[in-house]
């Protein structure tokens, strides 16, 4: 009997560290995404909010690239920012080749979900520094109107 307990304990120890390790995996990275600040880092990503692309981004020469389809950015888009659509994968991979790997590329969707995903393949691509705009059109917009 005491060697089951023993068993169904040790058992029971494995599945509690396996679920550990699947909560961080799946929600790990979202509390890290969302968590209030100006600029956060995840894995080379850095993560910034209306403030850092009104004062950095805005009026500035730097790579500013909504990444919304062509339709989204024709209703209405950021102040200098060029579109390369994330909705075709080979011409966005394309279009930002022809981009300066070695500077800053700040990048936005309309909510942030694709922004972040886009970030991980120009990181895969080889830009060194990448700045994905938390919140993206939708936190502009709202800003905007205030």
């Amino acid at each position: 009997m005491k060697d089951v307990v023993r068993f169904e304990i040790i058992s029971l120890k494995y599945y509690v560290t396996f679920l550990l390790i699947l909560g961080n995996i799946f929600f790990g990275f979202s509390q890290d995404y969302f968590r209030n600040s100006s600029t956060k880092e995840i894995n080379s990503i850095k993560i910034v909010d209306v403030n850092s692309i009104k004062e950095k981004v805005i009026g500035k020469n730097v790579q500013f690239v909504d990444i919304r389809t062509v339709e989204e950015y024709t209703n209405g888009y950021i102040d200098n920012a060029i579109n390369i659509s994330i909705a075709n994968r080979e011409k966005f991979v394309s279009e930002f080749q022809k981009l300066n790997k070695k500077k800053p590329v700040y990048i936005y969707c309309y909510s942030g979900w694709r922004s972040h995903r886009a970030a991980k393949l120009l990181i895969k691509l080889g830009f060194n520094e990448v700045y994905d705009f938390k919140g993206g059109y939708k936190a502009w917009s709202s800003y905007s109107e205030k």
